[in-house]
C-alpha cells in the first residue's frame, strides 16, 4: 500500500506564503516596503531636524516631514508599480496626493499628541525628539497597509484589477462579462 504524504498545515502555510511572495502582489508589496522605508527614513530624519534642531512646533514639523516623505514615496511608488514615463495626472498623481493629504492629517494629529505627551512627561532634548519620533513612526505604520491596498488595487491597478481584487479567494467566481462585452454574441 503506497503511503501518501499529507502536507502539514505549517508546510502548506509556508508554501502558500512563498507562492504569494513570488507573485505579482508579493513583488509589488516587497517593492512598496522598500519605498515606504525610504520615505519613512526621510520623513523621520526631517522630523528630528525640525524638532531637535529647528525647534519647530508639532504642526509645522509634521507637515514638513510628511511632505519630504510624500515626495520620496511618490517617486518610489511609481518604481514599485513599474510605472515609466509621464504619470497619468488624473489617475495617478491627483489620487496619490489626495491619499497623502489624508495621511498628513493622521501624522499631524499623532505628532501633536506626541508633543503634548512629551511635554506632560517633561521630556527635553534627545528624549523629546525620540519620543515624538515614536509617535510619528506609529502613525506611519497605521497608514502603511491602508496605503498599500489603495495603491495596489485602485491607484496603480491595471485594467480589470479592481474586479479581480473583489473576487479573491480560492473559491471565488470570476466576474461575469457585461452584456455586449467581448466576442460573445447573444441571440435575440
Amino acid at each position: 500500500m503506497p503511503s501518501a504524504e499529507i502536507p502539514l498545515p505549517a508546510a502548506r502555510w509556508k508554501s502558500t506564503l512563498w507562492a504569494k511572495l513570488r507573485g505579482t502582489v508579493g513583488v509589488r508589496f516587497t517593492r512598496f516596503v522598500r519605498a515606504a522605508l525610504a520615505a519613512l527614513a526621510a520623513s523621520e530624519a526631517t522630523l528630528a531636524v525640525c524638532d531637535g534642531v529647528l525647534h519647530l512646533t508639532a504642526t509645522p514639523s509634521a507637515v514638513i516631514s510628511w511632505f519630504v516623505g510624500a515626495v520620496v514615496s511618490y517617486l518610489l511608488s511609481r518604481w514599485a508599480w513599474e510605472r515609466k514615463g509621464k504619470p497619468d495626472f488624473l489617475r495617478e498623481t491627483v489620487p496619490f496626493w489626495v491619499i497623502s493629504a489624508l495621511v498628513v492629517v493622521i501624522l499631524t494629529l499623532c505628532t501633536k499628541l506626541g508633543y503634548h505627551v512629551a511635554a506632560w512627561l517633561h521630556l527635553r532634548g534627545a528624549e523629546h525628539v525620540a519620543f515624538v519620533g515614536l509617535f510619528y513612526l506609529a502613525a506611519n505604520f497605521l497608514t502603511f497597509v491602508t496605503r498599500f491596498v489603495i495603491f495596489h488595487y485602485v491607484l496603480f491597478a491595471g485594467p480589470g484589477t479592481a474586479a479581480q481584487a473583489a473576487a479573491t479567494g480560492p473559491d471565488a467566481v470570476p466576474p461575469r462579462p457585461r452584456a455586449g462585452a467581448g466576442n460573445v454574441k447573444r441571440k435575440s
